[in-house]
């Protein structure tokens, strides 16, 4: 029997206390966000859908984005006061970094100078086109030093999708996965949804 009476969810329903862990909003420092208002924008979009907190993840890649505390620090200052300004109290900010795996990340790791999601949990990321050569010695060099790596979007690494099994060695040594939401419909195309939905199916998160 169908019970007509109930509650039709809606996608805002299902992100209410989702705090959105990877993102490019704050303001002018890489490929996401190039303008304060563009930055309310988007919060505002993503408040109708039910989130309201955010872990402002930008770049830090040595050739391309070489932010650090001082550039974060006054990007994240400066979206702060424009969300008081705007009287968007409701919407709590934190900063934090998604950072490539390149050499100057090593350097970092080695000066404990990591801006981590939240106690030590670190956001990481690879290039599209192929992992670096020493994956597992940066994974572990985070690791013996306290540090919890955390994937961005494994399901886009296009490399590992004919050897999927890898996502598991991954997880055994200590690396955690940050799926992309939009993964799990054909935004990025169908192989990749395919990946997302393997991982969510294997708990590989």
């Amino acid at each position: 029997m169908i019970n007509i009476f109930t509650k039709k969810q809606f996608l805002k329903d299902l992100l209410e206390d989702f705090v959105d862990i990877h993102n490019h909003i704050l303001p002018g420092i890489d490929d996401g966000s190039a303008s304060l208002a563009e930055s309310i924008m988007l919060i505002k979009n993503m408040k109708n859908l039910g989130i309201t907190q955010f872990i402002a993840t930008p770049h830090i890649m040595a050739d391309f984005y070489p932010n650090n505390e001082t550039t974060i620090g006054n990007a994240y200052q400066s979206l702060i006061l424009e969300l008081r300004k705007k009287k968007l109290n409701d919407i709590i900010v934190n900063p934090s970094a998604e950072y490539m795996m390149d050499n100057h990340f090593e350097i970092l790791i080695d000066q404990n100078n990591l801006f981590p999601l939240k106690e030590n949990y670190v956001l990481i990321e690879m290039s599209y086109f192929q992992p670096p050569i020493n994956l597992e010695e940066i994974l572990h060099k985070l690791i013996i030093k306290n540090y919890i790596p955390v994937l961005a979007h494994p399901e886009r690494y296009t490399f590992y999708h004919e050897k999927k099994s890898y996502y598991k060695v991954l997880k055994q040594m200590g690396c955690l996965f940050q799926l992309n939401m939009l993964s799990l419909g054909d935004h990025y195309g169908k192989s990749t949804q395919k990946m997302g939905m393997y991982l969510l199916e294997e708990n590989l998160r």
